[in-house]
C-alpha cells in the first residue's frame, strides 16, 4: 500500500527537502503540499492523504489550529497528523496532541527516522514512545491546564482496563505492562485496543494525554 502524504511548512526549502526525501520511497507519495495550516486545509478538502507531516509555527494559521480542525473532521478521511517541533516549542508540541495529533518528531531528525515515524503513523500507531511523551508532558501540562476532572467516559472502563492506562500513561510498554501485572502481552494489548475504543482515542499518546486531563496522572509523579 502507497502512503499518502502532506506536507505543511511554510519554508519551501524544507517542504522540498521533505519530498525529496519521501519521493525516493516505493511505499509513500507526496500528494499535496501546504504553505500553513489554512492552506493545508484547503489543500485536504480536495486531497485524499493517510499521513499530514505538519509544522507547527507557521502563519496564518499554526499547525495545532489546523491540527484541530483535521482532527474534528473538518475535512473527509480525518488524515492522521505528525507534528513536527523544536525543543523551544515544547507547549506546543503538548496542544497539537491534545488537537488529536499522533505524535511529534523534532525537526532536526534524521530521515529515516521521519520515514519510519510516518509508517508507524500511516498504520494507526502513535510515533512517540509513551515515555517521551509523559517526560513532555510533566514539563508543559501544568502550565496548559491539565488536571484533575471528571469524564463520563472513564465509568465504562473495568478496573482491570483502569489499571492498564494507569501503567500506559506512566510510560510502560505493553510487555512491561504484562510483567507489572503478571499477564501476557498479548491480553495488555487488547486491554489497550479496548481502552481506545470505550475512551474514543486513537492511539497511545492520545491515552497518555486523556490520562492527564483527568487527573490519573499529575505532572512530575
Amino acid at each position: 500500500m502507497t502512503i499518502r502524504v502532506v506536507i505543511v511548512d511554510d519554508q519551501a526549502l524544507v517542504r522540498a527537502g521533505f519530498k525529496m526525501v519521501l519521493g525516493a520511497q516505493p511505499d509513500m507519495e507526496v500528494v499535496g503540499e501546504a504553505i500553513d495550516g489554512a492552506d493545508a486545509l484547503r489543500v485536504l478538502a480536495r486531497t485524499e492523504a493517510d499521513v499530514v507531516v505538519m509544522d507547527i509555527q507557521m502563519p496564518t494559521m499554526d499547525g495545532v489550529e489546523a491540527t484541530r480542525r483535521l482532527c474534528q473532521g473538518v475535512v473527509d478521511g480525518k488524515p492522521r497528523v505528525l507534528v513536527l517541533t523544536t525543543f523551544d516549542t515544547e507547549s506546543d508540541a503538548f496542544a497539537a496532541l491534545q488537537a488529536g495529533a499522533s505524535g511529534f518528531l523534532l525537526k532536526n531528525v534524521p530521515p529515516e527516522e521521519l520515514l519510519a515515524a510516518i509508517r508507524v503513523v500511516a498504520s494507526g500507531d502513535a510515533v512517540v514512545a509513551p515515555g517521551i511523551t509523559r517526560r513532555l508532558l510533566d514539563r508543559v501540562a501544568g502550565q496548559l491546564g491539565a488536571g484533575p476532572r471528571t469524564d463520563p467516559r472513564l465509568a465504562q472502563l473495568t478496573e482491570r482496563e483502569r489499571d492498564v492506562l494507569l501503567l500506559v500513561a506512566q510510560g510502560l510498554t505493553n510487555a512491561e505492562i504484562g510483567g507489572r501485572l503478571h499477564v501476557a502481552e498479548a491480553t495488555v494489548k487488547t486491554h489497550v485496543g479496548k481502552i481506545l475504543t470505550k475512551l474514543d482515542l486513537r492511539d497511545r499518546v492520545q491515552a497518555v494525554v486523556f490520562a492527564y486531563e483527568t487527573g490519573l496522572v499529575t505532572p512530575g509523579a
